[in-house]
């Protein structure tokens, strides 16, 4: 580390001087650090430059000697972050008077002058102990150290601080503390921008650990805590190694933002690769890699964060809980599972999976004790090929995953404590990978988990209101546990190149058979891997009003248990991606495939559709006392393809809309609540015009909504019978009576006025889209009905389908249905077309072309 240079020595305080000194001298400490990557090493000098830097200040001005300037905080423990802030307590002996406050007044501005970002309180001894109270203050000052100033006050204040120090009460806060903060943290813990600094498994875990410790008297560092026995010495070795990992992302990415910056943002990620010296490979980004071994160390935190606290509490509170045996195994201590032999694991590696399964069948247990957490942790090792092939192991996983209760929890504590991993090697492989795919936020054994828990969530009573389709539909499913195998191996084979659906299959198909599952629950499970992008795919993309869609689809499903089965388990997986991707619209496209197809594999055909709907609209008009005399007009402007496109509901709707309209000369706009439980239904009726659709499309964006689907149809007459869903971008607090309000006014006047059209700016392209390009992707090709099917994937942004319309309008194509499917920052959507055009090769390609150019 660089030699730390004098200070600038002029009287009259250069604050220029000191500035470029400062500035100067943290540039040498980040050369420094960037040659020798020592993060210990940097942080001690970092905190002793900032020593330095402040006594001059403090001296110059000549502040009175009765008071003292302690550093807290991080920088009160010598650990010191580029960018962070240096906290800072100006210790009183009495309440200052005019002339001091305008002297601290005066040292706190030079010291922001001269480029130091301090925060600071102005105290008496008495009022920081009032003030601590407060869990925070009181960890501050535990951890204050004097700079400069009045020794025999800093000492008071010390003194004071450790009197009124109660250990177990900080214990049990700092402890509720860290779940709160865990709580807070819950949703993002295997997000793809994790919290350095606050996450679970983060910089705070350990800090939480050695202020307790701190606080008990017992030291600050890993190495004194192994030596009283509370760590082994191994075991602080490895904590060393986690904790210079993090400290080493957290100073990277603080010169990298160049302000504090404690997520490891994408902007951030492929950089911090590349200083770490961390390479792609043939199937994997380098950034991908550099966050697989950051996920790994923080399951490795939490793991050595529970052992620790519970060895603290036993060290502080001294209790004897009660207890009891619970096999010649393992007893139970107050709520925590505990091996009654520290090398039980190694005598019988096979009591690993027991403890899982006593676990699930004793409600009453909380946990693992710190005891059998560190038995676990050194067993690893002893999950290998002979403990894999061990019939009777397999035989206890599969009780794991058959039992009424737990299982959820038994793959969540397996999965953190490396067990999981070990005995499906498939599943180590992707322990904390990323997903770039712009809409599953989680890593993919997070989001395998996640889909666990929401199949789970299925059975469970608490939860039927979420999705009552589901719910009734897994209390009637024979052993759920071939979906739960489907689930954790339906993204397996993700980062591995090629067709994961296709790798997983293989990998499933082995699990099965090690696992003595019969043929007909391994040949669903192996299909549920193969297929399980199948129902999404087909409900998002397809039209389901053609019977031969409906038709194809059923085709692939070999009865009703299949269905059901890739029914539950396609709304698991989407409800696993992101909370963001599930919505009511998608959940009524799902329902509608798996009833229609359930009809159809009972019937054997599909039904009558046209007649039903008419029937059926014309039933739901009877309500209304319309009779068909009363429509028979608007139903005469009306094709085929208008009825098998739209619900009776809808037909219904637009039918009392329009019955007596139906050569209205303005524009006709009506919105209504969505009927799939969330959003808008929008319907335009008018004379139709050019680039009508853009017009729309373009409407909709400026108001921040999307467009979730839109069905186009022109009337024998020469009107356009259009409506769509659409979704609020981002929640507002505009109330929808007044929104559908707006729509019907705004709408209407804007089509009646018919004024060249001004696209809806692009907006900012999310940071996610910034750093992982989507590239525009548009195919086209017939379909059986004298339509072309348009693809279009591209990364989503405002005005998106305006631009899209007027591209269509300009080559003369018809957009005839719209399916609008948005995975985070990612659309892929169908439209139906037709046009001249596009029967010549040459004009298809030049219309494609100018598609992929300007979208």
């Amino acid at each position: 580390m660089a030699v730390l240079p004098r200070l600038p020595s002029d009287s009259n305080g250069d604050v220029h001087a000191l500035r470029d000194s400062l500035r100067s001298d943290r540039a040498a400490l980040e050369q420094s650090f960037l040659e020798h990557n020592n993060p210990a090493r940097l942080l001690a000098a970092h905190t002793r430059l900032i020593d330095l830097y402040l006594r001059r200040v403090w001296r110059q001005l000549a502040i009175p000697a009765n008071i003292a300037l302690a550093a807290v905080g991080g920088y009160g423990r010598c650990k010191l972050y580029p960018k962070s802030d240096i906290d800072l307590l100006i210790l009183l002996d009495a309440e200052p008077d005019d002339a001091l406050q305008q002297q601290l007044h005066q040292l706190i501005g030079m010291l922001w002058d001269i480029g130091l970002e301090v925060g600071h309180s102005v105290r008496t001894v008495g009022q920081c102990m009032k003030e601590s109270a407060d869990i925070t203050v009181q960890t501050n000052l535990l951890e204050a150290r004097l700079l400069c100033g009045n020794k025999e006050l800093f000492r008071e204040l010390c003194y004071s601080v450790q009197q009124n120090l109660d250990l177990r009460a900080f214990y049990l806060a700092k402890l509720q503390e860290q779940q709160q903060r865990h709580a807070r943290y819950a949703e993002s813990d295997y997000n793809l921008e994790p919290n350095l600094k606050e996450s679970p498994g983060g910089l705070r875990d350990l800090q939480t650990v050695t202020w307790i410790a701190r606080a008990a008297g017992l030291g600050t560092h890993w190495s004194e805590l192994a030596q009283i026995g509370l760590l082994t010495a191994a075991e602080a070795r490895q904590l060393a190694r986690h904790s210079a990992l993090l400290a080493t992302l957290r100073i990277r990415l603080h010169y990298l933002a160049k302000r504090r910056e404690d997520r490891l943002l994408f902007d951030f990620q492929t950089r911090l690769a590349g200083q770490m010296r961390i390479g792609a490979s043939a199937n994997r980004l380098a950034s991908e890699h550099l966050m697989q071994r950051y996920y790994r160390t923080k399951l490795a935190v939490r793991q050595f964060n529970a052992i620790m606290l519970q060895n603290l509490h036993d060290y502080l509170f001294r209790e004897t809980p009660a207890q009891r045996i619970l096999n010649e195994r393992f007893r139970v201590i107050g709520t925590l599972l505990e091996i009654r032999d520290e090398e039980l694991f190694e005598r019988a590696p096979e009591a690993i999976f027991e403890l899982f399964l006593l676990m699930e069948q004793h409600a009453e247990l909380t946990d693992l004790s710190a005891k059998t957490l560190r038995a676990l942790w050194r067993a690893q090792h002893l999950i290998d090929a002979a403990f894999r092939y061990n019939p009777s192991n397999r035989a206890r996983f599969m009780e794991i995953l058959r039992q009424p209760h737990g299982v959820l929890h038994a793959l969540r504590r397996m999965n953190q404590y490396g067990i999981l991993g070990r005995y499906i090697p498939a599943f180590g492989r992707i322990v904390g990978q990323m997903q770039h795919d712009l809409f599953h936020v989680y890593t993919v054994d997070e989001h395998i988990l996640k889909v666990v828990r929401n199949l789970r969530r299925f059975a469970a009573p608490e939860h039927a209101q979420e999705i009552p389709p589901c719910s009734k539909l897994m209390g009637e499913f024979a052993r759920p546990e071939v979906l739960y195998i489907a689930g954790l191996f339906h993204d397996i084979a993700k980062g591995r190149g090629g067709d994961h659906s296709q790798l997983g299959k293989k990998d499933a198909r082995t699990f099965c058979a090690l696992h003595q599952l019969s043929r007909d629950d391994t040949d669903l499970i192996v299909w549920l891997v193969e297929h399980h992008l199948t129902l999404s795919t087909t409900a998002q993309k397809q039209d389901l009003s053609d019977p031969e869609v409906i038709a194809d689809f059923a085709g692939k499903i070999r009865n009703d248990r299949y269905l059901v089965a890739l029914y539950l388990l396609t709304v698991a997986d989407i409800r696993g991606t992101s909370p963001e991707i599930w919505n009511a619209w998608k959940a009524r496209l799902m329902e509608d495939l798996f009833h229609l197809t359930r009809r159809y594999l009972s019937d054997g055909k599909v039904a009558d559709q046209l007649g039903e709907i008419r029937r059926a609209s014309a039933d739901a008009l009877n309500l209304y006392a319309l009779s068909p005399d009363s429509y028979q007009l608007l139903w005469a402007q009306l094709d085929d393809s208008y009825f098998l496109d739209h619900t009776p509901q809808e037909i219904a709707w637009h039918t009392r809309l329009l019955a007596f309209k139906v050569n209205a000369a303005a524009p006709i706009v009506k919105a209504r609540l969505s009927r799939a439980g969330e959003g808008l239904q929008v319907m335009v009726y008018c004379t139709d015009q050019r680039a009508l659709f853009a017009r729309i499309c373009n409407f909709f964006a400026r108001m921040n909504y999307t467009i979730a689907e839109a069905k186009i149809h022109t009337t024998r007459h020469g009107y356009a019978l259009d409506s769509f869903q659409i979704m609020e971008a981002a929640r507002g607090d505009t109330a929808y009576r007044d929104i559908m309000t707006y729509i019907e006014f705004e709408l209407a006047q804007q089509i009646a006025q018919a004024k060249p059209i001004v696209l809806a700016a692009p907006g900012r392209v999310s940071r996610q889209l910034k750093h992982f390009p989507i590239s525009t992707e548009a195919g086209i090709k017939p379909d059986n009905k004298g339509m072309y099917l348009l693809s279009l994937v591209a990364g989503d942004r405002p005005g998106l389908l305006a631009r899209f319309a007027l591209i269509l309008d300009a080559h003369d194509i018809r957009l005839h249905r719209a399916k609008i499917n948005t995975l985070g920052s990612r659309a892929e959507d169908i439209f139906w077309v037709s046009g001249k055009r596009l029967s010549d090769p040459d004009e298809t390609r030049y219309f494609l072309d100018e598609l992929l150019e300007k979208i």
